[in-house]
């Protein structure tokens, strides 16, 4: 699966946007086998009591530190949300920039965190951890994309572990999906996020 991914991503010619303004955040888009060898992606509940975005769906990441490339900062985040080090050569490739309503920009890095890792959740950062089977991101019910009146943009969801998971970690996760399992180089960047995720 490593190499299969790495090359994939190889051929994946991302999408990077200007800061700008915004602040920019890394997320790790974290890939592994479970302990039964099926590939797997890890995925968190952030905890109910955090200041921003409390609850939410997501995938390890924060901020990038001054100084501090993104690969670093995903590996970096990893480790203190989930207890799961991945070294700089675990690294496999990048998706496309996601520009938030929340004023981030969010650089996803694909890393490999190996057979069955242990995940030791913080508690306050994660309320529960993880580790998804790649496969339920092809299901046919996935993606959906609904309209809302506050944009003309088309809001991503996609179902997994009984809920509706939304953009950013939604917009991710399906271009992970067409970028490694399809080989489809679809763009992410005009999918819109739920309103309550814009503040």
């Amino acid at each position: 699966m490593r190499d299969e991914v790495s090359t994939r991503l190889a051929h994946f010619s991302r999408t990077a946007i200007d800061v700008g303004a915004h602040r920019p955040a890394a997320v790790a888009v974290t890939l592994c086998t479970d302990a039964d060898g099926v590939p797997s992606f890890l995925l968190t509940r952030r905890a109910s009591r955090l200041r921003n975005h409390a609850g939410q769906w997501a995938l390890p990441g924060g901020r990038v530190d001054e100084g501090e490339s993104v690969e670093d900062a995903a590996r970096r985040e990893l480790a203190e949300e989930l207890g799961v080090v991945v070294a700089a050569d675990d690294v496999l490739g990048r998706l496309d920039d996601y520009q938030t309503r929340s004023g981030y920009v969010i650089s996803p890095v694909v890393v490999w965190a190996g057979d069955n890792p242990t995940l030791v959740p913080n508690p306050t950062e994660v309320a529960r951890a993880y580790m998804v089977p790649v496969a339920e991101l092809d299901r046919p019910d996935a993606p959906r994309f609904v309209t809302i009146p506050e944009s003309t943009r088309p809001v991503v969801q996609m179902p997994l572990l009984g809920h509706l998971i939304h953009a950013p970690t939604a917009a991710v996760l399906y271009q992970l999906r067409e970028v490694v399992l399809h080989g489809r180089h679809t763009r992410v960047a005009d999918l819109e996020q739920p309103v309550f995720a814009w503040r």
